[in-house]
């Protein structure tokens, strides 16, 4: 019998969420490299180091951190044959009319709004940076689930920046104004006993 008052503290899930990215061999810089890539020539000023604390903060939200944990649980699972048939095929062979994982990506994307939700798709069609490497295969492994969740990170990310430049255009500034941090996580408000 499970105890449904436990709760997992979100430190606990944060870095299980990285710790999973990082075991499949995905970094935030492998990540920011393709919100670079896409948000560059529209956003004077922009850096990496913007791109990289953007998608820290997307990987801040409990949503994408569940989606990620799912995902990349399932992909290892079919690598190690544990899923029962017809799933294990299917996920093993990356069925192209299995939408589930488009599905669970897609989840996070609706909260960053249709910028996000273009973007995304834009990347599923392109597989820009890390995508491809993992949708093509190259080197070893099962990446059913994660080529499409780093797409969803990488979306959120953009989807992020684009609106920030919207308000900085407003202000009369660029990113060349703002230092990067103010992308990212913002800290946690230290609790007085």
């Amino acid at each position: 019998m499970h105890n449904k008052n436990i709760r997992v503290h979100s430190d606990q899930v944060m870095a299980a969420t990285y710790a999973a990215l990082e075991r499949r061999g995905v970094k935030v810089a492998d990540i920011a490299d393709i919100v670079y890539k896409m948000q560059n020539s529209y956003n004077e000023g922009l850096t990496m180091e913007h791109c990289i604390k953007s998608v820290e903060r997307v990987l801040n939200k409990r949503e994408v951190q569940h989606a990620v944990l799912v995902g990349i649980e399932l992909d290892e699972l079919a690598e190690k044959k544990l899923l029962s048939e017809p799933l294990q095929s299917i996920i093993e062979a990356d069925e192209g009319l299995f939408g589930v994982d488009e599905t669970i990506a897609l989840g996070s994307v609706f909260t960053y709004g249709s910028i996000a939700v273009t973007t995304f798709g834009h990347l599923d069609k392109q597989k820009i940076g890390i995508i491809e490497k993992l949708d093509t295969k190259a080197g070893h492994g099962i990446h059913t689930f994660l080529d499409d969740l780093v797409g969803s990170i990488a979306a959120c990310a953009a989807s992020r920046i684009a609106h920030r430049m919207r308000d900085l255009e407003e202000e009369g500034e660029t990113f060349a104004d703002i230092p990067p941090i103010v992308l990212g996580p913002q800290p946690k408000p230290k609790t007085e006993i």
